[in-house]
């Protein structure tokens, strides 16, 4: 094959049946990045053992409210927490973890609002005000200007992403989340009730349930394959940057009606023959030939 290198445009050399593949994906498919969607980080603590809680402690936290108001309180911003080594194809196997949401500006009220949470999170104060976003701004530098409410970038009563309402209204939304580390596709679908920590991400937008057909087929695992990155022992890192190159057909009547189906029987329970069907129905989109799809079917990481 000749490449005369004429444009600045990147260039790729593939055999004749890969070039073909990529051809079908690129010519009906959009990369995610031009889709309606968001991909964010899950929750960056700065310090799990604060923040990250078992059942056990979330318990004994709610047992030391003092009034039904701050009980109620309280109970809103503990929600479940999943990590990355939660989340498994289509599911997840919650480990009875949650986390405390104390977001940006929460030093304000934490104590006189929630004086059940302070007490916990007071008993990890050294630590928690030595977080390097608690130490320094983002120059580097710590804050010392006078009257500055605290150092840093901010309180050691808050998580360290700092997070805004924004933020975590998102994870109250139907998303898609995923471990950034797996050896194959890990997509699950959240209904809004867990929040994700830092080693995963979520996507929110319209059409979660069609996405996933498409994140979680053997058709994403080839293509990415083609564009990720790997940690060199047999694991893919799903960064965003990567996974919104993935091209993928916007929906259409007929497309939603074929795949959702599809995947909510899946959500109810995996199987290798759901898979095989869900499989089929993706490949059919994309008219690929037979020896394309068993090319496709034949790949797996080394």
């Amino acid at each position: 094959m000749t490449i005369p290198y004429t444009t600045s445009n990147s260039w790729v050399i593939l055999s004749p049946i890969e070039l073909s593949i990529k051809q079908k994906i690129e010519a009906i498919g959009t990369p995610l990045r031009d889709w309606d969607i968001k991909i964010s980080r899950g929750i960056l603590t700065g310090c799990n053992d604060a923040f990250i809680i078992s059942s056990e402690k979330r318990n004994e936290i709610l047992r030391n409210c003092k009034t039904d108001q701050e009980y109620n309180s309280t109970v809103e911003i503990i929600r479940p927490i999943l990590r990355g080594r939660d989340i498994k194809r289509y599911g997840y196997d919650w480990a009875g973890l949650y986390v405390i949401l104390a977001s940006f500006g929460s030093h304000k009220w934490l104590k006189e609002k929630y004086p059940a949470v302070y007490d916990h999170l007071l008993q990890y104060r050294s630590r928690l005000e030595n977080r390097g976003q608690c130490r320094y701004t983002a120059s580097g530098k710590p804050n010392l200007k006078q009257g500055a409410p605290y150092l840093g970038q901010h309180h050691w009563l808050e998580l360290d992403n700092n997070p805004s309402s924004d933020y975590l209204d998102d994870f109250s939304k139907q998303k898609v989340v995923w471990g950034e580390i797996s050896d194959k596709p890990k997509f699950a679908f959240d209904n809004g009730e867990y929040i994700q920590e830092a080693t995963t991400f979520l996507m929110t937008g319209s059409e979660s349930k069609y996405l996933l057909a498409f994140l979680n087929s053997q058709l994403s695992m080839y293509f990415f394959s083609k564009i990720g990155t790997t940690t060199g022992v047999g694991t893919v890192r799903w960064k965003k940057y990567k996974l919104e190159e993935i091209p993928i057909p916007f929906p259409t009547p007929e497309r939603l009606n074929m795949l959702v189906p599809l995947i909510d029987d899946l959500l109810l329970g995996y199987s290798n023959d759901k898979e095989f069907e869900m499989n089929k129905a993706v490949y059919s989109i994309y008219s690929f030939s037979a020896d394309e799809i068993a090319y496709i079917e034949d790949f797996h990481y080394d």
